[in-house]
C-alpha cells in the first residue's frame, strides 16, 4: 500500500504531516510523493482565510480526478474550523479535525473495511492536552522544525485559528529534550521551536518559551536553537537577556506587527500598540546588535483609510526590517472582521501591497548590505548548483559561496563580501 501528503499552511502543519507520514510508515505504508499514484491521499488543511480553504476543495477534486479509486482524507484545520462545510466535500472518504489528527490512520482502515465516509470532528475543551508526537526525520538534511505549543486565545478579529486549533498546551519539557536527543543523532544541528501561539509556551504550567529555550540548549549536540513567528507583547526584557546568555541561541525574531497604524491594530484586537512594539524592537537590539528582526504586516484591513496606510508605511520603514511577508487582508468568514464596514477594495490591497512591498524588499537589501565584511558562522543545508553550497548564518543571512569541498551538514567560518539578489556572496575564512 501506498500513502502520499499533501500540506497546506505553516510550519506546524508540516511538522504534523511528518508525524503522520511516520505513523503510516509504521503500519507498513509505503510513502510517496502525491505526484505520483497511492492508495491513499492525505490532505493536511489550512483554514487561515477564505483562499486557503479554496486551495484544499481544488487539492481534493484534483486528487480525486486523477485518483478516482484512491483513498482521500481530509485532516487539519479546515475541517476543525468548519466541520459542516468538510463532510460537505463528497471527494473525501475519511474526515478528521486538528484535534483527533491522531486517529486519522485508524480510520482511514476503518474506510478499507465499510467503504463509507468517515467523519471524526470533535470541538476542543479547555482540558486538552497537547498530543503526543515526536519526530524522527524530516525532508530537510540539517535543520528541523519542532511543535513546542498548539492553540491560541488570542482572538485577533480577522482570525479563525482559536477555534481550528483550540486552547493553549505546551510539549513538557522532558517530551521537548528527548525529541531534540534523537534529531541529534539522526544528524541534525539546527531546531526551530514552533507553535500556533509560541509566545504562549508553558503557561498552563506557570513557565515562559525562554524555559524551552534553555531546555533545547541543554541538549548534546544541538548547535542551533532559534524561534518561529511570535506574539511580540509577550516577549519581556528578561526572557530577551536569558536567551542571549545561551550560546546557541540564534538573534532571529520574527514578531508578527500586522499594522504599524494604532488605530487599525484596536479594530484588529491585536494586544500592543506602535510604541509597545518599538520598544520590544529596541530591546532585543539593545542585547543582540546583529539580530534580525522580521515580520509579517498587512494592508487593506477593513477601515484602513490612506492616512492610516500611510501611518503604517511610516511605521515600517523606522524598524529597519531584515524581512517582511506583506499581504492583503482576506476575508474569512466566521471572523468579526469579516462582518465589519469599510471593507477596501480590490484595487486598493493590491496598490497598497506594491508600495509596502518595495519599502520592505529596500530594507531587505539594506540589512543585507550590513552584514557585508563580517565573518560569521554559516550551517551549510543544500547545493544549489555543482559546487556552490547555501546556507545560513545565525541571524538567518543566507550565504552561497564556491567550493569544491562537499560543504553540506559543515558549519564554516564565512566571510561576507557582495550582496547578490536575495543573499551575500561569502568566502571560507583560513
Amino acid at each position: 500500500m501506498r500513502a502520499a501528503f499533501y500540506t497546506l499552511g505553516c510550519k506546524v502543519n508540516q511538522y504534523e504531516t511528518e508525524i503522520l507520514m511516520q505513523r503510516f510508515g509504521a503500519a507498513g505504508f509505503d510513502i510517496v510523493s502525491h505526484r505520483d499514484p497511492a492508495d491513499v491521499f492525505v490532505i493536511n488543511s489550512c483554514t487561515v482565510t477564505g483562499t486557503s480553504d479554496q486551495k484544499t476543495r481544488q487539492v481534493l477534486r484534483r486528487l480525486r480526478r486523477e485518483n478516482p479509486g484512491a483513498v482521500l482524507a481530509l485532516t487539519g484545520c479546515f475541517p476543525q474550523a468548519f466541520p459542516k462545510d468538510a463532510q460537505s466535500l463528497k471527494e473525501a472518504d475519511v474526515i478528521t479535525g486538528a484535534r483527533h489528527r491522531g486517529e486519522l490512520l485508524d480510520a482511514v482502515q476503518e474506510f478499507f473495511v465499510t467503504r463509507r465516509q468517515v467523519v471524526r470532528i470533535i470541538p476542543h475543551d479547555a482540558g486538552e492536552p497537547f498530543e503526543p508526537m515526536r519526530a524522527n526525520h524530516f525532508l530537510e538534511r540539517t535543520r528541523a522544525f519542532i511543535k513546542i505549543e498548539d492553540g491560541c486565545d488570542r482572538y485577533c478579529s480577522y482570525c479563525i485559528i482559536p477555534t481550528a486549533r483550540g486552547p493553549i498546551r505546551s510539549k513538557p519539557l522532558e517530551d521537548l529534550q528527548a525529541e531534540l536527543a534523537d534529531l541529534v543523532t539522526a544528524g541534525y544541528q539546527e531546531f526551530v521551536l514552533s507553535g500556533i501561539n509560541l509566545s504562549s509556551y508553558g503557561r498552563e504550567w506557570g513557565l515562559r518559551l525562554v524555559h524551552a529555550v534553555q531546555a533545547a540548549c541543554q541538549v548534546p549536540g544541538v548547535m542551533r536553537v532559534r524561534l518561529g513567528s511570535l506574539e511580540p507583547e509577550l516577549l519581556t526584557r528578561e526572557d530577551i537577556r536569558r536567551m542571549a546568555a545561551l550560546p546557541q541561541f540564534c538573534p532571529q525574531f520574527h514578531l508578527s506587527l500586522q499594522s504599524g497604524c494604532d488605530a487599525t491594530l484596536r479594530r484588529m484586537n491585536r494586544h500592543y500598540n506602535g510604541e509597545e512594539y518599538l520598544q520590544i524592537v529596541q530591546d532585543i537590539r539593545a542585547v543582540f546588535p546583529d539580530a534580525s528582526i522580521t515580520t509579517d504586516v498587512m494592508v487593506g484591513f477593513p477601515g484602513e483609510t490612506d492616512e492610516e496606510f500611510a501611518e503604517s508605511l511610516r511605521f515600517v520603514e523606522k524598524l529597519g526590517l531584515a524581512k517582511a511577508h506583506v499581504f492583503a487582508y482576506s476575508r474569512r468568514p466566521g471572523t468579526r472582521a469579516d462582518r465589519m464596514e469599510n471593507q477596501v477594495s480590490r484595487s486598493v490591497k493590491e496598490a497598497r501591497s506594491a508600495k509596502m512591498i518595495a519599502l520592505t524588499d529596500e530594507s531587505r537589501r539594506r540589512f543585507l548590505l550590513q552584514q557585508v565584511s563580517s565573518v560569521q558562522e554559516v550551517l551549510f543545508e543544500s547545493a544549489v548548483s555543482e559546487h556552490i553550497y547555501e546556507g545560513y548564518t545565525k541571524n538567518y543571512t543566507p550565504v552561497r559561496l564556491a567550493s569544491a569541498e562537499n560543504l553540506q551538514g559543515q558549519l564554516k567560518k564565512v566571510r561576507l563580501n557582495a550582496v547578490e539578489a536575495d543573499f551575500c556572496i561569502g568566502i571560507l575564512e583560513e
